[in-house]
């Protein structure tokens, strides 16, 4: 990695306020901060009455990713992302799976990795694509929009794996940019959101509602957390949402491991991750998966009209691809919704 005092940018997005004070358009919260002041997620300063990003191309972790590691199954199955986070969050879960960075203020030691150099890494890993993901991509925005233009114009694809809580401007920034997908991953039913995260889900599913409808590739995730969301009726809740939106939109129910506020709970019992995956399929979603038990079957995709397996996982890696080349199956001819061709 360069080492470099590139990470300070101006922000795209923001509006200037009396007094110097400035209001963040990057995220739902929308924050107004005074001069010298930083935003909730401390990624964000008002410098002399305008907003900078602190972490443009601040690095915090890189590596080649299988796309299903995002997940995304049903997108350039088998292909590899070459994948950034940096630091920090807008949300406050307290059960945070990668908190070290999420929970973590940029400081003022600097990993910057320029668009380019990155472009040249997916290049030199022999990805196909990149990935921003992590902590919350949405907080480097600048540098999201900078990387997927040059990825795009080599050909390769762009994905965000993200809580969904940006703007709809900043969506459109990165639509236009060159975002091909995005892994939302939906947190709980309204309460819940409300509750742990300090945010609106409405805002969530306004923009899977909007990327879908501009051509986005969607796919949810959720992670089933013991006694937070793991209720009936909150996961139904979240099903009926998706089935609104699209019955082949894959939802990815995971298991959730102890960590950061939350290490004195259990890991979420597998029959929890098989009930909510009945309660997805009885709701009329027809691509359900189960995220972190290895070796189950909910990991792979079937036919929804005939239940013939039409692609074997085991954790990231494809174990069996039977999808016809023009994506049917190849049992009953019923057309499977797969974005891009397979890397096998």
């Amino acid at each position: 990695m360069e080492n470099d005092d590139n990470c300070l940018r101006e922000a795209v997005l923001f509006e200037e306020n009396e007094g110097k004070r400035v209001r963040c358009l990057t995220c739902m919260r929308r924050c107004e901060i005074p001069e010298g002041g930083v935003g909730f997620c401390k990624t964000r300063k008002n410098i002399g009455g305008k907003l900078y990003t602190l972490v443009y191309g601040d690095i915090s972790s890189i590596s080649a990713n299988p796309i299903e590691k995002k997940p995304f199954f049903h997108f350039y199955v088998g292909s590899k992302a070459l994948t950034v986070g940096s630091w920090s969050c807008n949300f406050s879960c307290p059960w945070c799976q990668n908190w070290e960075i999420s929970k973590r203020p940029p400081d003022e030691f600097k990993n910057y990795v320029s668009p380019e150099r990155f472009i040249r890494l997916v290049k030199a890993y022999r990805c196909h694509g990149t990935s921003i993901s992590f902590n919350e991509p949405t907080l480097m925005l600048e540098y999201s929009l900078d990387v997927f233009r040059l990825a795009r114009d080599k050909g390769y694809y762009n994905t965000y794996v993200t809580n969904g809580y940006m703007t709809p401007e900043a969506l459109n920034l990165l639509i236009e940019s060159g975002l091909d997908a995005m892994n939302v991953d939906v947190k709980g039913c309204t309460e819940t959101v409300q509750k742990y995260c300090g945010a609106d889900v409405d805002h969530v599913w306004r923009n899977i509602h909007e990327a879908k409808k501009k051509g986005i590739h969607v796919e949810v995730t959720t992670l089933v957390i013991p006694q937070v969301n793991d209720d009936s009726d909150c996961l139904r809740s979240i099903a009926r949402r998706i089935r609104s939106e699209d019955e082949n939109i894959p939802w990815h129910v995971t298991r959730f491991h102890p960590e950061y506020r939350m290490r004195d709970r259990e890991p979420t019992p597998i029959k929890t991750l098989e009930e909510a995956r009945r309660i997805g399929l009885e709701e009329g979603l027809k691509y359900v998966y189960l995220g972190n038990v290895p070796g189950h079957s909910g990991e792979n995709t079937w036919c929804p009209e005939c239940g013939e397996l039409l692609i074997e996982r085991y954790v990231f890696s494809i174990t069996k691809y039977r999808v016809t080349e023009d994506k049917r199956c190849p049992g009953c001819g019923a057309e499977i919704p797969l974005t891009g061709e397979p890397v096998l």
